[in-house]
């Protein structure tokens, strides 16, 4: 009896705290959607990842910052105290953030924490499971760190396609800069591109620097992420392969690789087993498509091994499309496997559904007003003095203009916009990536998974979808466009708000190739989008003006 009273006390302290935190934030609360707590705190720090002291940006004193783990339906309550001397955001790439573009923490959406200030995101993992990672949004924060892993388990209910691994590492990879991220930037701001990067990172660490232990005849989940700022990537485990299963949240047809291509902002999981002699074996990542190629090392060590690794890392492709273009379409959607419910990942039949629209996306570059511009359909993202999303929600007028990006390229010269394209709920769409220029393009959608139906090299035109994959294309966030070539995806507007649209490589999204989505409803229901939080900060012409009541 005692037992179920202290059950029944629990039960009301657990309803209590999620009336309290949907009254304070306005996200739905259900007892049995756990509540996860991280406290963060931003401040400058010194790093040397490639033996250069540069300044870092650490969380909790960590470069690359904690780690998130969660399950399906969790919700996440993460409080950000800024401790540098400049505002800072913090985006989640590959969460949807369902109704709620709000905590998305780009600043199309959210006001910037300012120096000395905190803010709380309360987002939930909504119907997700898989491998995704934070990052900071604003300014180019991101060549300084503040990236970390996000791990989403699936429910115990719920059958994963594969056994369980002994251990779950993660790797977050990419190209670095020795240069402080504030010269970057200033580069950025005078009119130039970025020079070469100087080294490749994994987990933060210069070569050979991080080691992973196995045991032989054992199994292992590298969940693998391309945090870098410029530069696809190529992994490579010594003597070993690498067994695909899940793709930002889908999993896949079990394919093994020998050499894995991540592009900008992509992540994968595979299965690494332990079947070789006892010994210590190179992990190597190395970039792609470059003339001169950067390379890095970590350790696979066997337990029990006295033998360090020997020689030189693998070998792995270069600047071969065509090698990377048909590993692209060898990764494909297990039809088979569960996704977050325990239905068929196959049984949504996409490629079943009409189109409504078909929206064409070119990427180039240019020169505008003496500058190096990066433009989408002919328009360079400016910033507006106040996020988008406050001033859509205050009806702020004169911040931006709906239609101020066409939905097909124009060709025509290239012209500064704070470019926003209208798109309506519940619409049907096809985009089609256009690359023109002569280096790998990556694109992402915050707010969504979409379906890869296809890429090819020259130009897009209506007899291209005679080729689409309308059966088992692989569903992701984040896709790559190869030189001269298209890639065409299909995407459900299910999710109403305020939707970035960017590029991957860091550089070119802060000189303009990036516009927002704005997916809308008519209904301004709860049921469509959550309101305002409480909490919200409010900024340039939204300052002074008040959220909404309790």
């Amino acid at each position: 009896m005692g037992g179920h009273c202290a059950a029944k006390a629990d039960s009301i302290k657990i309803l209590v705290c999620c009336v309290l935190f949907a009254l304070l934030f306005a996200v739905p609360c259900f007892s049995d959607n756990p509540y996860r707590f991280f406290t963060w705190k931003v401040s400058y720090g010194d790093i040397d990842p490639l033996g250069v002291k540069q300044q870092g940006i650490l969380i909790n004193g960590q470069f690359p910052g904690p780690q998130i783990d969660a399950i399906t339906n969790d919700n996440l309550i993460i409080h950000v105290f800024n401790n540098l001397t400049e505002p800072f955001l913090i985006s989640w790439n590959g969460i949807q953030q369902r109704r709620n573009s709000w905590q998305d923490g780009v600043y199309g959406t959210a006001c910037p924490i300012p120096p000395g200030r905190n803010f709380t995101y309360v987002l939930q993992v909504k119907d997700q499971i898989g491998s995704f990672f934070y990052f900071p949004s604003l300014a180019f924060h991101k060549a300084a760190g503040a990236f970390g892993s996000i791990r989403i388990f699936s429910r115990p209910r719920i059958p994963v396609p594969f056994p369980s691994p002994t251990y779950d590492f993660t790797i977050l990879a990419g190209d670095w800069f020795k240069a402080n991220h504030s010269s970057l930037k200033a580069i950025l701001d005078s009119g130039k591109n970025l020079p070469f990067p100087d080294g490749i990172l994994i987990n933060g660490r210069g070569r050979n620097a991080n080691t992973f232990t196995v045991e032989k005849g054992k199994t292992y989940r590298f969940r693998i992420s391309n945090v870098g700022l410029t530069q696809s990537i190529n992994v490579r485990f010594e003597g070993h392969k690498m067994k695909l299963v899940e793709v930002e949240g889908s999993h896949t047809v079990q394919n093994c690789y020998s050499s894995l291509d991540v592009h900008l902002g992509q992540s994968y999981s595979v299965l690494v087993t332990a079947d070789q002699p006892i010994r210590d074996y190179f992990i190597a990542v190395s970039s792609r498509f470059t003339s001169t190629v950067l390379t890095t090392t970590a350790v696979l060590h066997y337990r029990g091994s006295s033998t360090r690794v020997r020689g030189l890392p693998p070998p792995g492709p270069t600047v071969q499309i065509d090698y990377s273009l048909n590993q692209a379409r060898s990764i494909r959607r297990n039809l088979t496997a569960s996704g977050p419910r325990p239905n068929p990942q196959g049984s949504y039949h996409y490629g079943m559904i009409n189109t409504s629209r078909t929206i064409r996306l070119a990427n180039s570059a240019a020169i505008i007003n003496g500058k190096q511009r990066f433009a989408v359909n002919s328009v360079s993202f400016v910033p507006a003095d106040t996020p988008l999303k406050i001033a859509d929600y205050f009806k702020i007028p004169g911040v931006f203009s709906l239609g101020s990006i066409p939905d097909k390229p124009s060709f025509g010269s290239e012209h500064l916009q704070t470019s926003v394209m209208a798109a309506d709920y519940r619409h049907y769409v096809e985009i089609v990536f256009e690359n023109n220029e002569t280096s790998v393009q990556s694109w992402h959608i915050d707010g969504y998974a979409f379906f890869v139906v296809g890429m090819d090299g020259g130009r897009w035109s209506s007899a291209s979808r005679k080729g689409y994959n309308l059966r088992d294309a692989v569903a992701r966030s984040t896709v790559q466009v190869y030189p001269k070539s298209w890639t065409a995806i299909y995407m459900t507007l299910d999710n109403v708000g305020m939707w970035n649209v960017r590029s991957e490589n860091w550089a070119r999204q802060y000189l303009g190739q990036q516009f927002y989505l704005r997916v809308y409803s008519p209904a301004n229901s709860w049921r469509d989008e959550y309101p305002i939080p409480i909490n919200a900060l409010l900024c340039g012409r939204a300052s002074g003006r008040r959220t909404r009541p309790l």
